[in-house]
């Protein structure tokens, strides 16, 4: 499975990962370590090991596919986004007086 397809699976899945890239990546990485390695007998050293072979999506990449999985996609943005992106968007053009004429 793609990387765009794990994060698209995952927002899909749990809505509160759309505002929490920790979390994000962890249930990706928990997927991905599965193929891998017993879990339940697994440390940090494989985990650590593994990420720095490249066998796990780096987070940065993870990241990168939620941002811009969230701006194509309106089903996919949390609260943060709207937070962010819509209302005080929308407060700060119309306080600067760029707000569109009609």
């Amino acid at each position: 499975m793609k990387t765009k397809e794990k994060v698209r699976f995952w927002l899909e899945k749990h809505e509160h990962l759309r505002d929490d890239d920790n979390r994000l990546c962890a249930n990706i990485w928990n997927e991905e370590l599965k193929e891998f390695v017993d879990m339940n007998a697994a440390g940090i050293r494989t985990f650590l090991r593994l990420y720095s072979f490249g066998k796990l999506t780096p987070a940065p990449t993870i990241k990168r596919i939620r941002a811009k999985l969230q701006s194509e996609n309106p089903q996919y943005r949390g609260e943060n986004y709207y937070k962010r992106k819509g209302i005080y968007e929308k407060d700060w053009r119309n306080k600067l007086g760029y707000e569109k004429r009609k």
